[in-house]
């Protein structure tokens, strides 16, 4: 390690993707059934990732339909027609042709209790190009985010990344599906001796320019305010989450200076000096990132006129900061929500919404 102004820099660890502040909240997959009467294609396909005619056509032409039609006539989908869909998607994916793959899937049908069906009848055992990420119990338009990335299909992950942004808002799209399938493409490449690399590298792209484009549409910034600032600890290549938080707070209307991965401590306590921040979020993936010389630093730097002096607040980001209680001008957020309320509060309430 090079001794540095603030203490030691830590050498570069592996660059990811990064999931969330300190935790991700998962939500389970217990809403499928919409009304007593099921749900509509279309959200049927939505929730899938697929498109509304795919799910038309198995069921014309291979018989993977409803059980029970409203009025005879429209399509009415169950939980259990949804969970035959997803084992449709799932071996299609798989690189299974999809008649075989029906044939599979109306097999488990009639079977009561029957076990899912395999990818193929000459499976192997062994996880093909296209086979499941490990994303256990998640909304399904992570499914269908996966199953896209999978296939390297990026104008799909696009699609998908907008659709969930404007139905579900910037921290709900992020807590609980970007980052659940982030989390899911960086565990298989962990576990598959660096197979789905290009996997992880275009979702992140995706991600990126998503969370890019939300924050640039948001309403519009006072270019008088104190802004906040985003920077990574030296040594961390993490940039994602942040990304995220720039674009929530972009969503509240509050004005950022993001600096990115790495970045030095001097040029950190130049941009600080300069800017003027209310405060300053400094990210941490992992323990031998988390510079607390630094971030101390940080906390301790005052500006503005003499008699009237200030401080930014320090948000210790990331899960690198586990362990240690924040020092007074600093705060450690859980999450992404509670994050962006911590900063909100600093500018108080929004304008035409003072209290009274």
């Amino acid at each position: 390690m090079r001794a540095g102004r603030f203490g030691p820099e830590p050498v570069l660890c592996r660059a990811g993707t990064g999931l969330a502040f300190a935790s991700f909240p998962r939500r389970m997959m217990n809403d499928m059934s919409d009304s007593a009467h099921g749900i509509t294609t279309g959200a049927v396909a939505r929730r899938l990732g697929v498109s509304p005619t795919t799910v038309r056509s198995w069921d014309q032409r291979y018989g993977i339909g409803p059980a029970v039609r409203a009025d005879g006539r429209h399509r009415r989908w169950s939980p259990e027609d949804i969970a035959m869909l997803d084992e449709m998607c799932r071996l299609t994916a798989s690189g299974v042709p999809p008649a075989e793959a029906a044939r599979a899937v109306r097999r488990t049908r009639h079977v009561p209790g029957a076990a899912a069906p395999v990818a193929s009848p000459g499976n192997t055992g062994r996880a093909g190009p296209g086979s499941g990420l490990p994303l256990g119990d998640v909304r399904q338009e992570c499914r269908g985010l996966a199953r896209a990335a999978v296939r390297l299909d990026g104008p799909a992950m696009e699609r998908m990344l907008q659709a969930v942004l404007a139905e579900h808002g910037l921290v709900t799209a992020w807590e609980e599906i970007m980052a659940p399938t982030l989390h899911a493409v960086g565990r298989k490449w962990e576990s598959s001796g660096d197979r789905y690399v290009e996997v992880e590298h275009l979702l992140s792209w995706h991600v990126s320019t998503a969370l890019r484009r939300a924050a640039v549409t948001g309403p519009a910034v006072a270019s008088s305010a104190a802004p906040v600032v985003l920077a990574c600890v030296p040594g961390e290549q993490h940039t994602l989450p942040l990304e995220a938080f720039a674009a929530g707070l972009a969503e509240q209307g509050l004005p950022t200076r993001m600096f990115g991965a790495a970045v030095p401590a001097e040029a950190l306590d130049a941009a600080v000096r300069r800017s003027g921040p209310a405060a300053v979020a400094l990210w941490s993936q992992a323990r031998s990132t988390a510079n607390h010389a630094l971030a101390r630093h940080v906390a301790a730097t005052a500006f503005g006129v003499r008699g009237a002096r200030t401080a930014p607040l320090v948000l210790l980001a990331g899960p690198g900061w586990l362990g240690r209680t924040p020092a007074p001008g600093m705060a450690r957020p859980t999450g992404l929500r509670e994050a962006i309320g911590m900063v909100s509060r600093l500018y108080g309430p929004p304008a035409g919404h003072a209290e009274a």
